[in-house]
């Protein structure tokens, strides 16, 4: 599977060792950046980058994911949200990677790198990464609503007014 992964200062020194992790998993690792340590760096152009990637490579039939971190995993998740089709979602035990791809079929991870130590970030991640969306109606449906709203700014048969 191609992983694109993407961070800010807080979680460089992490995206190492997850880059030569995720290679020896078998996975095809792009990197958004950044390349060196920049106390000022702003993450929205890299995470941005990633969530791109992904719904490109999607897009295209490739088997893609990403994984976005920071310090909290907060900005990062809302810079891949703004990409159409990213369904970017924190992450921050193994339940809730597990459901981020079982309910809500999510392709980008994001990570607080300040927030777990490297071995629980890891398994956080392999778990989002092995974990299976099954299609479920109820949940197909829910996405669908999502990417209609993302797309049109409505949701056929709903009203969105107050």
């Amino acid at each position: 599977m191609r992983i694109h992964i993407a961070t800010d200062h807080a979680g460089l020194e992490f995206s190492k060792d997850l880059k030569e992790h995720l290679e020896l998993e078998g996975h095809e690792v792009i990197d958004h950046g950044p390349e060196a340590f920049d106390p000022l760096d702003d993450y929205p152009s890299f995470c941005i980058r990633a969530a791109r990637g992904v719904v490109s490579d999607q897009a295209a039939g490739i088997e893609a994911l990403g994984v976005v971190f920071g310090g909290s995993g907060n900005g990062e998740q809302m810079a891949a949200n703004k990409v159409m089709g990213a369904r970017a979602a924190l992450v921050w035990n193994v339940d809730t990677a597990v459901l981020a791809r079982e309910h809500n079929n999510a392709n980008v991870c994001a990570i607080g790198a300040r927030q777990h130590s490297i071995d629980e970030a890891v398994l956080f991640i392999d778990t989002f990464i092995r974990t299976p969306f099954p299609g479920d109606e109820r949940h197909v449906r829910r996405i669908t609503q999502l990417a209609e709203y993302e797309t049109t700014g409505a949701i056929a048969g709903f009203s969105l007014e107050d």
